[in-house]
């Protein structure tokens, strides 16, 4: 929502480091009963639970992006299930800090018989993590029995030596395993390996190893579901174990639930797309494994003013590819991403004042999009507003390049003038080399010259343009832009 002038994110980093008494308790932490919580439940007096810790959020109502009445949704409750659901990348507790009131008490749960077997069954016999098994004491002791059984039957792992190598194997008996599922990171003197199932992942993570070049190769046995990660040694020395174990190790469970992992990539390049729009080059570092899939996004996270901010962006391609007779190859070493620099943007702003070799943290591919949803379909209708276009541009390319029942792709393009418009030349010759292919701008702030479509999304302007190439045809039309233009489109 438009929020009121002094009411930035800038202003609420001021306001948290103005000294002032945020929380109303001055200083005090204490234990909020649920009772307790439930009193402060009105505009001016809000207090809001998230993952056990109670924030009061009444000074920040006017500065809240979303609005009061989205905060307005968690008054006097546990508000975690909500904020995951909208925004679990927010780092809130950097955010709220100074609005801390204490932590939830903790209710006395009664636990029969039955329930304490069955929790001294996984914690001995696994190491799910306590979060899975909260979930699983509410399953049929039957099921709760054959998944435990499912993990330590399909998850696995085992690691071996030679003089120079040290190479640690992964079992996930997963058919179909490939690249974009498997995600490594060897930095800091930790080795973090996650396998992508699904909403689930599978993560090993150990620390403290030693004697390391900072060289890694990848190899995926595809059919059988297998990981190799061959790590060379620094010194010819015999390894008595792999690494400390850390906390997530050798763990399945939701990726939800899991915090957000992020390695430092580097800056190595930042060239003009339009008058307010530039693309950035982010290299990986050379011990990460790392490729996002279509239709995913990743969060970068930047320190600004000793606040740690964070905001969601979609990686694309560095270009266009125009020749779609073989898969288009994937450049794994570096992140492109399409960033629109705003001129309050506290966030873009400090992403375009980043120098070449400067570092910023991304985070792991996050988003529910499958290719799966494309493999059948013959035509595919794209409608983009500014950097919602951003997606579009893998999932153009993979559906040209692999969609064999593919017939028709039309992008229709939203945006206020033609100085806005992204890589108007690259789409403008993707059509005429690709008869697949079409594209339709429309502006809804065009000059007198302007010839072409104009106006904003509307039911009477997608009714011609939107339309099948034949009749009873398999169609999938994908959207992306601000939220008003996203909820009057899907209307």
């Amino acid at each position: 929502v438009p929020l009121k002038p002094g009411r930035s994110l800038m202003d609420w980093i001021r306001l948290t480091k103005s000294g002032k008494d945020l929380a109303g308790l001055k200083g005090r932490l204490i234990e909020v009963s649920e009772d307790e919580l439930a009193k402060h439940n009105r505009k001016e007096d809000c207090w809001i639970c998230i993952r056990g810790l109670v924030y009061n959020v009444t000074p920040y109502m006017e500065y809240h992006p979303g609005g009061e009445d989205e905060l307005m949704k968690a008054a006097g409750t546990d508000g975690t299930d909500l904020f995951d659901q909208v925004h679990r990348w927010v780092n809130y507790e950097s955010m709220l800090k100074e609005c801390l009131v204490g932590r939830m008490a903790l209710k006395p749960v009664s636990v029969s018989k039955g329930e304490c077997f069955r929790i001294k069954f996984l914690m001995f016999y696994s190491k799910v993590t306590w979060r899975l098994c909260e979930v699983l004491l509410n399953v049929h002791p039957k099921s709760m029995f054959f998944f435990s059984l499912l993990y330590f039957l399909f998850y696995s792992y085992d690691w071996f030596q030679t003089d120079d190598l040290i190479t640690v194997v992964i079992y996930t008996k997963q058919q179909d395993m490939n690249a974009e599922l498997v995600i490594v990171d060897c930095q800091d003197e930790r080795l973090r390996g996650e396998i992508i199932v699904n909403d689930y992942s599978y993560v090993l993570e150990v620390g403290r190893y030693f004697n390391l070049l900072l060289k890694m190769l990848i190899k995926i046995a595809e059919k059988i579901g297998k990981v190799e990660i061959n790590l060379k040694k620094k010194d010819n020395v015999h390894w008595k174990m792999l690494g400390q174990p850390l906390e997530s190790h050798n763990t399945f469970m939701k990726r939800k639930n899991r915090g957000l992992f992020y390695r430092k990539c580097t800056l190595v390049s930042k060239t003009e797309v339009t008058h307010d729009t530039k693309l950035f080059c982010l290299k990986l570092p050379k011990s990460t494994h790392f490729q996002v899939p279509t239709g995913q996004h990743v969060y970068l996270k930047q320190v600004i003013a000793g606040t740690e901010v964070v905001k969601p962006y979609t990686p694309l391609l560095p270009f266009l590819p125009l020749d779609f007779k073989e898969p288009s190859c994937h450049d794994s070493a570096n992140i492109y991403l399409m960033i629109k620099i705003y001129p309050n943007g506290l966030f873009t702003q400090a992403l375009d004042h980043l120098q070449i070799g400067d570092c910023i943290s991304i985070s792991n591919p996050e988003g529910n999009f499958k290719k799966s949803q494309v493999e059948a379909v013959e035509d595919l209708i794209l409608l983009a507003a500014g950097t919602g276009f951003t997606p579009m541009v893998k999932l153009l390319s993979f559906a040209l390049a692999e969609v064999v029942t593919l017939r028709t792709a039309k992008l229709i393009f939203f945006n206020k003038t033609e100085d806005d418009i992204l890589w108007r030349n690259q789409l403008e010759q993707l059509a005429l080399k690709d008869e697949r292919f079409e594209v339709q701008f429309v502006l809804s702030e065009p000059t007198q010259d302007w010839v072409g479509k104009q106006g904003r999304i509307s039911s009477s302007l997608l009714s011609g343009l939107v339309e099948r190439s034949r009749k009873d045809s398999q169609v999938l039309i994908c959207i992306c832009g601000p939220v008003p233009f996203t909820e009057q489109g899907v209307q």
